[in-house]
């Protein structure tokens, strides 16, 4: 009976054990998740907002026909208010007979610290001329 008790209390003081490193380490990968959507959730959001003020330039610009520079500068002037790592050069405009287009080319760098991506966007619109 005395050897009975014994067993009892070492295996359910293992089980403590168990319990503890499991609580550790789905600690720890929760800790991880967080953190990576910490990272990687705000440039999709700036990303649906870049489009969002893309798709509302594009709809005054043709009915107040901006020039494809002034539309650029609009466009520019959203991607340094959001922080977006996007150059004029990835900012691609028509405007012609009423016809907008704009479209965004760029890359956002994910650093994970134990693993690094990029995230890349190519948010694009066009409108017509409603008159």
């Amino acid at each position: 009976m005395n050897g009975h008790v014994q067993f009892r209390r070492r295996a359910a003081a293992g089980e403590r054990g168990e319990g503890k490193a499991k609580a550790i380490i789905v600690t720890l990968v929760l800790a991880f998740l967080v953190y990576t959507a910490v990272k990687v959730v705000p440039p999709y959001v700036s990303e649906y907002e870049l489009s969002d003020k893309m798709q509302e330039t594009a709809r005054f610009a043709s009915v107040n026909r901006n020039s494809e520079d002034q539309i650029r500068k609009t466009i520019m002037n959203t991607i340094e208010d959001l922080q977006i790592p996007a150059t004029p050069e990835d900012v691609k405009v028509t405007a012609a007979g009423g016809r907008v287009s704009i479209t965004v080319d760029y890359k956002v760098p994910i650093d994970l610290t134990v693993y690094k991506f990029d995230l890349h966007f190519t948010p694009s619109t066009a409108n017509k001329d409603i008159l």
